[in-house]
């Protein structure tokens, strides 16, 4: 496949998370031109679990061309990682540990590859620690209480997942971000997707109504942040879903994000 590399950052959702809501992962097939898109999923951050592979067949096998690639069972293949992963139209990661999935990549070498795959426009995705992997940095989990780690850096900035499912992230991520120990970026709530075009973010969208994003930069050590409203995927303009968000509910995203009004 060709075209300007992409990325879609999933800040939570997609069939690990919302098995009856397909809308992020419909959303993910669209990126392509593809009639039957060739989508491989890595479940490395998790360990390559069973369960999370059989979902992401039940999700993706109806609709595009599925397979996986298992670096924990990877005896008996005859098949390089290259042939496999730049044979691809998207490549999905999932979520678990960055920490682990960072190391182990780089141990199979997959990091370059991937940034090659990149590079010839194949269609990068990812939720949570599989989002957070392509930024400068986030905020993981991997070791239990939140903390800064480093990413690939094919996207400037950072980036913090589960905004709302998780909110103990959020002030580590706006503490590093002050400090300088991240650049300024993105957090997400769960549903939220950011696509870029290149390194440039160019869409938000959503799966749950009531759902937002947020962009912080540090201007002479103080936070400057901007909340960004996303698209909600899978209805109409006129549906009650996709209607203005009332004040109530502002007021309590903005206590969340910790932004004032007026």
């Amino acid at each position: 496949m060709s075209g300007p590399p992409r990325i879609l950052a999933m800040g939570g959702g997609g069939f690990t998370m919302e098995p009856d809501n397909p809308a992020l992962d419909d959303y993910v097939v669209s990126l392509t031109d593809s009639r039957e898109p060739r989508v491989l999923f890595l479940p490395t951050a998790s360990g390559d679990p069973t369960a999370q592979i059989t979902s992401f067949y039940g999700r993706f096998g109806r609709t595009a061309s599925a397979t996986h690639l298992s670096l924990f069972r990877r005896h008996g293949s005859a098949r390089t990682l290259a042939d496999i992963v730049l044979e691809q139209d998207v490549i999905y990661v999932g979520g678990g540990s960055m920490r682990n999935l960072l190391a182990i990549w780089q141990a199979h070498e997959l990091d370059a590859l991937l940034r090659e795959a990149w590079r010839r426009g194949i269609v990068l995705v990812g939720l949570s620690a599989g989002a957070m992997c392509w930024f400068q940095g986030g905020v993981t989990r991997s070791g239990g209480p939140p903390e800064v780690i480093k990413g690939m850096g094919l996207l400037p900035g950072s980036f913090s997942v589960h905004a709302d499912g998780e909110p103990e992230r959020l002030p580590v991520w706006l503490s590093a971000v002050r400090s300088g120990e991240l650049p300024g970026g993105w957090a997400a709530d769960d549903g939220v997707a950011l696509l870029f075009h290149g390194t440039k973010m160019t869409k938000v969208v959503t799966s749950r109504p009531g759902t937002a994003a947020l962009r912080v930069d540090a201007v002479a050590g103080q936070l400057v942040r901007h909340r960004i409203e996303p698209e909600l995927l899978g209805v109409t303009t006129t549906s009650p879903l996709n209607a203005p968000v009332s004040d109530d509910i502002r007021e309590l995203r903005d206590l969340k994000y910790g932004m004032r009004r007026g």
